[in-house]
């Protein structure tokens, strides 16, 4: 059905415009609620009421039914037409009630709605288009005719008597029709690049949309991974504070009492010096020489010395214990909170491990390397790699191929498949045919942690430090600051544990250095939040 057949069928026969709020009555026609409302009350009292389409008469007033069906055909069609309203174009027959124009006749140059375009169309001369207030621009402004073709030497629309008479003659003319249909299909081509350039550039946004998406999620984790540790180091920082406050209050209680036993001790002496000092002046002051004679033991009054050497030594001896933190606590405290910074600088800095990478040349030929060049496995059987410089001859050792000459980095290593090894940086100077000065931490030059059996123990310069405790994972965390001259090993259990701290001031670049007597070893990559 066309567009104005259909909107015929949705009009009201009353007000002869699109349904409002339809209702239907019992003889099956449809009108407006307002409409029916009025025509149902100018026929209130004449003894009945009637259907104004077929006349159908009803004794009683009818109920008017909302049509619901009809209700949303009349919205789906107006939703799917021009906002003629807001075009201002109005039907010029229309006059007693604007109704909106679906076209204009160029013409008789008048607008028309679907009521009037029925009639109006049956003359095939007319010709219509949209509704359009200014139809002067669709006619010739010199010959006031009708714009029929379209001049494309010139680009322009024109009328019959520019192709005879006008400056067109003789040019290129196209139809209204063939010449918009050409200039649609270079706009749908244009329209083409103009969408793939717009997916383009969505994709532009959505990858920029995913990276701040990233960039938000990185931050939040760095966020919380920051409070973490700083809720972490403030724990820690307080049990160290109720450790310190608890050994001071501990060392002055244990002075407090004897001092107090002691001071309890010298009053009573003094009451009892006090004592006989009153009995001596008591017999002074007596004038009866046999009274002064036969009064208290003058032996007994005049012993001060009793117990004074014992009591002095003792008040030396408190005098002298201040019940301060001795050295050595005071030493064991600033260790602590220098692990803790350590721990601290490791854990803020850190985002992951380096890409570390073994270098074949260097290493020794009883030591195989994985084709990632991640493992290093011990091997009885001769490699039979070329003898080179820079290969280890004495030790089965090998160097990382990167070396680091500033900033901060960390890698790890996997030591779960050997008992028996020692992993650390090295200087590239190190000796590779030395004896037992090539090996890494026995010499200047290389700085290792080390196990051997069930041993642990730090090494630099031949110089070994036992490990209080051992490691208890299989992971070995190596941090490098080379500004600070630090190197640090961590133990990766959980929480993460602080094994010890190099600190120098290097002189060269340094490569990540690994000795494997037998098992393997493996580099860790991929990143590890600590």
């Amino acid at each position: 059905m066309a567009s104005a057949d259909l909107r015929a069928e949705l009009e009201c026969s009353v007000c002869l415009n699109i349904y409002t709020d339809p209702v239907m009555l019992k003889c099956g026609h449809n009108f407006c609620r307002a409409c029916m409302d009025r025509v149902l009350d100018t026929q209130e009292g004449s003894g009945g009421y009637s259907c104004p389409e077929c006349r159908e008469k009803f004794r009683e007033r009818p109920a008017l039914q909302r049509n619901i069906t009809l209700r949303n055909i009349v919205e789906n069609f107006l939703s799917a037409q021009p906002d003629q309203e807001e075009s201002g174009v109005l039907c010029t027959h229309c006059v007693d009630s604007p109704v909106p124009a679906v076209r204009s006749c160029l013409l008789c140059e008048v607008s028309l709605c679907d009521k009037h375009l029925r009639v109006h169309k049956k003359s095939p001369e007319h010709i219509l288009c949209d509704p359009t207030l200014s139809m002067e621009s669709r006619k010739c402004s010199v010959h006031k005719k009708i714009l029929e073709y379209y001049c494309t030497e010139d680009d322009i629309c024109i009328c019959v008597s520019c192709c005879l008479i006008g400056g067109h003659t003789g040019h290129k003319m196209e139809s209204l029709d063939e010449a918009s249909e050409k200039k649609k299909e270079t706009l749908r081509n244009v329209l083409q690049k103009l969408l793939t350039k717009r997916e383009e550039t969505e994709e532009r946004v959505q990858s920029l949309q995913e990276h701040r998406r990233e960039v938000e999620e990185e931050a939040a984790g760095d966020t919380e991974r920051v409070s973490a540790l700083f809720r972490e180091l403030r724990r820690r920082l307080e049990d160290l504070e109720k450790r310190v406050l608890s050994e001071i209050s501990g060392r002055a209680e244990r002075v407090s009492i004897p001092m107090s036993d002691m001071i309890q001790k010298l009053e009573i002496k003094k009451d009892e010096l006090s004592r006989k000092m009153r009995d001596i002046e008591e017999l002074c002051n007596l004038t009866d020489p046999l009274t002064v004679l036969q009064g208290s033991d003058t032996g007994d009054l005049c012993d001060t010395e009793d117990g004074d050497d014992e009591d002095r030594e003792r008040h030396d001896r408190l005098l002298h214990d201040g019940g301060g933190l001795d050295v050595a606590g005071l030493s064991h405290t600033l260790h602590t909170l220098s692990d803790i910074i350590t721990e601290v600088n490791v854990s803020f800095y850190i985002q992951e491990a380096e890409d570390i990478l073994l270098d074949v040349s260097t290493a020794h030929n009883n030591l195989q390397i994985s084709d990632d060049r991640k493992t290093a496995y011990r091997s009885d059987t001769d490699q039979n790699r070329p003898e080179t410089p820079e290969r280890f001859q004495s030790y089965p050792q090998v160097l990382s191929s990167r070396s680091f000459s500033s900033g901060r980095h960390y890698w790890e290593v996997d030591v779960g498949g050997s008992d028996d090894w020692i992993v650390g940086m090295c200087y590239p100077s190190i000796e590779r045919r030395g004896g037992m000065q090539s090996a890494i931490g026995r010499n200047k030059k290389s700085w290792g942690l080390d196990r051997t059996g069930n041993q642990y123990s730090v090494i630099d310069d031949s110089n070994k430090i036992l490990l209080p405790t051992n490691m208890s994972s299989n992971r070995v965390g190596i941090y490098l600051d080379y500004e600070a001259g630090r190197i640090s090993f961590y133990d990766l259990c959980d929480p993460i544990r602080h094994l010890h701290t190099f600190t120098t001031t290097f002189t060269e670049p340094l490569h990540a250095g690994v000795y494997v007597w037998k098992g393997c070893i493996k580099i860790c990559g991929g990143n590890r939040e600590m």
